[in-house]
């Protein structure tokens, strides 16, 4: 068990302010602590934000060619310790090695050297008639990352933020910090300049008010539930802050009558099962003619029983722990509502097997017979939990589709693409995949409605770190000797 004692502020490993809490960092595979870590006050986050803040006259004004090389320098570090990086993530939050070993760590390097290409972004200039815009680094940005994909989140923001210039205080959540600790200690290896990059680890609901209301902190990015963004964003709005906010989801997946079924289902069911189902964009309500409903369920069943669940460290196992006890309960709480407000249970359920009772397991789940007013249907249950329900025409399916409080993904499975993207451009979403495609970082991510403001990855995640400045001039003079 290692003990991480320290935050990492202007360039340093600092202790806490006030020897206070220390926070345990339990493997919810068997319980197990595995790590201890500083928990942060008011007063370490004044030394952290004030050190951002100094940091950012000269980091602003670095070439798009030094903060190029900084960011391909921390992706290669990040290379050659993508094994430690695996285990911290696996062992903190329950992914399975053989996943986690791709789609948590390899899929964000690649997604951070990506970051590396838009350093330039910052330094164009766009002429309008009569003036042109430049564009500047909007400045310290907190960083507030969740548990459930903690680097790729983490990826997802410090990147934009080192590419434009900005420089950052981030907080990962207190269940999942190893993976931070450990792009801390890269950045001091590879010498990024001291304040750019400055980690606190700690409890949200003791910070982040003192976070995201900062006076010296002009961004705020987070990632959780919508209910903690709403705290978010009140805390940010008495200094009119930006906020950008990726959020909770309930999204929807229509399954066309003439779609391929067995293709269809299972893009479906993995799709919800992947990462225990901690997925905010996964797609839980599958939506299915009802000429079909009794075939889907077969293919659907058979899918969910195909799954191993066990031992994150196995190579066997396609399905790990849920990130804690709480999440758990949390889950198992709204299967046994489901069974209350009558849906049926095909697969799963809140019972366990006997060799799984000493983790926070929950059985790959699906309810058959759901209506799009029960609470499974529409609250985000962040678990892997489908639920399948019926429709009689498109046009039923697009409404059931668009009844939520979220906006966040979508999905359709039709005939074709063209079919696909007739109905997919009439979903409320922020993403929507089509035949069986799956989201990557070049495109922009986040959600309508409650699901979040603004956008993450790609060059309009990378526009959320950006001020823009109107220079009213002749701009024929501009390109004169001076």
């Amino acid at each position: 068990m290692n003990t991480y004692s320290h935050f990492y502020i202007n360039g340093q490993w600092q202790l806490p302010v006030t020897n206070g809490n220390r926070i345990e960092v339990t493997n919810p595979a068997n319980g197990k602590c595995i790590a201890i870590t500083a928990s942060a006050s008011a007063d370490d986050v004044d030394r952290a934000v004030a050190s951002a803040k100094q940091a950012f006259a000269s980091w602003s004004t670095t070439s798009a060619a030094q903060r190029r090389h900084f960011i391909n320098a921390i992706a290669d570090e990040m290379q050659q310790r993508a094994a430690e990086l695996t285990a911290a993530i696996s062992d903190s939050m329950g992914c399975p090695y053989n996943l986690t070993r791709k789609m948590q760590v390899q899929d964000s390097i690649d997604a951070f050297r990506q970051f590396a290409d838009m350093t330039d972004y910052v330094e164009q200039t766009e002429a309008f008639p009569g003036g042109q815009h430049h564009r500047h680094a909007i400045g310290v940005c907190v960083l507030i990352n969740p548990w459930n994909y903690p680097l790729s989140q983490l990826v997802g923001k410090l990147g934009p933020a080192l590419a434009t210039g900005c420089t950052v205080v981030v907080k990962p959540s207190e269940q999942t910090p190893l993976q931070d600790l450990i792009i801390a200690e890269i950045c001091d290896k590879v010498g990024l300049p001291a304040g750019v990059f400055n980690l606190l680890t700690g409890y949200g609901s003791q910070i982040g008010t003192h976070l995201c209301s900062h006076p010296d902190v002009d961004m705020v990015s987070f990632t959780g539930s919508t209910a903690a963004g709403v705290s978010v964003a009140q805390a940010a709005a008495p200094s009119v802050k930006r906020v950008c906010q990726e959020l909770g989801g309930k999204s929807a997946l229509i399954i066309t009558d003439d779609a391929d079924l067995e293709q269809a289902v299972a893009f479906g069911v993995h799709d919800v099962m992947t990462n225990s189902g901690q997925t905010c964009s996964a797609l839980t309500r599958m939506l299915v003619p009802i000429s079909h409903y009794q075939q889907v369920l077969d293919i659907a069943r058979d899918i969910a029983n195909s799954y191993t669940v066990g031992d994150p460290r196995s190579e066997h196992t396609t399905m790990g722990p849920l990130s804690s006890t709480q999440q758990q309960q949390r889950v198992i709480d709204y299967i046994q509502r489901g069974i209350d407000e009558g849906a049926r249970l095909i697969v799963g359920g809140v019972e366990l097997p006997s060799e799984l009772q000493h983790g926070a397991y929950v059985m790959p789940t699906i309810f058959a017979d759901v209506s799009n007013d029960m609470t499974i249907a529409q609250e985000e249950i962040f678990g892997p939990v489908l639920c399948i329900i019926g429709y009689q025409s498109t046009q039923q399916a697009i409404e059931i589709a668009n009844d939520s409080a979220y906006g966040l993904a979508s999905a359709v499975y039709a005939a074709n693409t063209a079919d696909a993207l007739n109905i997919g451009k009439q979903l409320r979403a922020g993403q929507c995949y089509l035949q069986g495609h799956y989201f990557n970082t070049y495109g922009a991510f986040g959600g309508f409605k409650q699901s979040g403001n603004g956008r993450e990855w790609g060059v309009e995640g990378l526009r959320e770190y950006i001020e823009l400045q109107a220079i009213f001039c002749q701009t024929s003079d501009m390109d004169r000797p001076s």
